[in-house]
């Protein structure tokens, strides 16, 4: 049976392409070209779980931790999931143009002032898992900002932000 279950374990690695992107090596299978990796719980649960899928989106490996990765395959799938997840945080918020929506907001962002627009309310969404009171919004343009902690935000902030929870 150990056998049986040997010839199921395969050896893999990761490199770049020309143009950046992914590539999964398998030692006894062709590359897969273009792979993606994809985390199931990136809020509350980044480190169990990763699934990698190719170009058409089918998922060709499964780890049960990201820690199951060798250093140099952790360095690239850290580099494209921090490309792949990058999210906005949302520090301040300066004005809303309505409390109806659609809406314009003006918001400080851990990156610098930038503008967002808010189709409905149900674009704002509490997320679990993180620790204190999180919300992640979605403006116009599926760019998802993040509020790590509501209760951090201050008074102005909080008071628009109530208008729409």
């Amino acid at each position: 049976m150990s056998n049986d279950l040997l010839s199921f374990h395969r050896t893999y690695s990761l490199r770049k392409d020309a143009f950046g992107n992914l590539e999964l090596v398998w030692s006894d299978h062709p590359v897969i070209e273009r792979v993606t990796p994809v985390r199931p719980f990136p809020f509350s649960d980044p480190e169990d779980g990763l699934s990698f899928v190719d170009s058409d989106g089918h998922e060709v490996l499964w780890l049960d931790s990201i820690n199951d990765l060798n250093t140099a395959d952790r360095t690239l799938v850290d580099d494209a999931l921090a490309v792949r997840e990058f999210m906005p945080v949302i520090t301040r918020i300066d004005s809303v143009s309505s409390f109806n929506t659609p809406s314009t907001w003006q918001v400080q962002t851990a990156q610098g002032k930038t503008q967002l627009v808010l189709k409905g309310e149900e674009h704002i969404r509490r997320i679990n898992g993180m620790g204190g009171n999180n919300l992640l919004i979605s403006d116009n343009h599926g760019i998802q900002f993040l509020i790590k902690d509501v209760s951090q935000l201050d008074k102005h902030s909080r008071r628009l932000l109530d208008r729409f929870l």
